[in-house]
């Protein structure tokens, strides 16, 4: 069998981390494992197989030799490195926002456009982890009855703001229930017992940066720039795992239980619809979890082609490690 060389960039962060996970519990072919991640983390130790790896400066030349680079470092380190690791040979496969709309770039869900990855010219885009679990849901749907808008509240979990984010909803908490002066570094506003109604920076158009991804990137995988999208990004205070409330239209008229049925085949859903024994998708059980969960569906009161569902993913698996595993997985088949 043969085997890869792979690095992980940003390899001590909470993506980097899972993404190590996610090859040794996918045993993806690795014949020689690099951990990289900036000065301040060289040094530090990561395990894959029981066996630890010291973390190295990730810099121009620590890509000879490497088959496929997965980068979760940030957009700037990206944007610097991503270059030189593919004028060194390597696939890049990168998790952050830097390439994602570059029309020479495949933006990529593996269950939803693998086609795409043909295209691409060293660099894939792992798309954002509230698009990727709604393309995963809404994909299925699309291919048979087409989709004509899409209305999406999400509600994401802290970890999609990364280890310092886990970090203050923890002390949050302890600081609320103990009575004691709140510290906020991560979060504009206090997360602890709240939701707050903007991830990301404000647009000119009152949308934030993260709802305006959602936007283009949906419009980018599904090659579809006709499709109406409506959405309202929402950070709650839960560790693991985005929840999302989509309404579509569907440009034909559908059957509900149809709908079920082509949910239920399709690869990395998991169909959690049993409201009379409250059975429905949550965080807490999709915390871990490699499938995307769809549950509360319902045809709207007011709009024959209009769709109600409850979408569940882990932002940190699905959302991103394990995408862009699955995209290597592609490219080797």
């Amino acid at each position: 069998m043969k085997t890869y060389t792979v690095a992980v960039v940003g390899a001590t962060g909470a993506v980097g981390q899972k993404m190590i996970e996610t090859l040794e519990k996918r045993n993806f072919p690795v014949g020689k494992l690099k951990v990289l991640a900036s000065k301040r983390s060289v040094g530090k130790t990561v395990t894959y197989k029981e066996k630890e790896y010291v973390v190295e400066e990730a810099l121009p030349e620590s890509f000879k030799g490497v088959d496929f680079a997965l980068f979760s470092a940030g957009g700037s380190v990206s944007k610097e490195l991503v270059p030189e690791a593919v004028k060194r040979g390597a696939v890049a496969i990168d998790n952050t926002s830097a390439f994602r709309m570059d029309p020479n770039v495949p933006l990529v869900v593996p269950e939803v456009n693998a086609h795409a990855l043909k295209e691409h010219a060293g660099i894939i885009a792992n798309p954002n982890c509230s698009t990727i679990q709604m393309m995963v849901a809404l994909k299925p749907i699309y291919d048979v009855y087409g989709i004509e808008k899409i209305v999406v509240s999400t509600y994401q979990a802290v970890s999609g703001a990364g280890d310092k984010a886990i970090h203050e909803l923890k002390t949050q908490t302890n600081e609320v229930l103990t009575e004691k002066e709140m510290t906020k570094q991560a979060f504009p506003h206090q997360i602890a017992f709240n939701v707050i109604p903007q991830i990301d920076v404000f647009e000119e158009n009152g949308f934030t940066k993260e709802e305006m991804k959602m936007v283009n990137e949906t419009h980018k995988i599904l090659e579809d720039v006709s499709i109406e999208v409506t959405p309202t990004c929402v950070r709650v205070p839960v560790v693991f795992g985005h929840s999302e409330s989509i309404y579509i239209e569907t440009s034909k008229s559908y059957d509900l239980e149809k709908v079920k049925e082509l949910l239920t085949k399709a690869p990395g859903i998991a169909v959690v619809d049993n409201p009379e024994n409250k059975e429905y998708p949550m965080p807490v059980d999709a915390e871990g979890q490699y499938d995307t969960y769809v549950g509360r569906l319902r045809r709207d009161l007011f709009h024959e082609n209009g769709l109600n569902m409850w979408v569940v993913s882990d932002n940190v698996l699905k959302g991103a490690a394990l995408n862009a595993v699955q995209i290597a997985e592609e490219l080797i088949k």
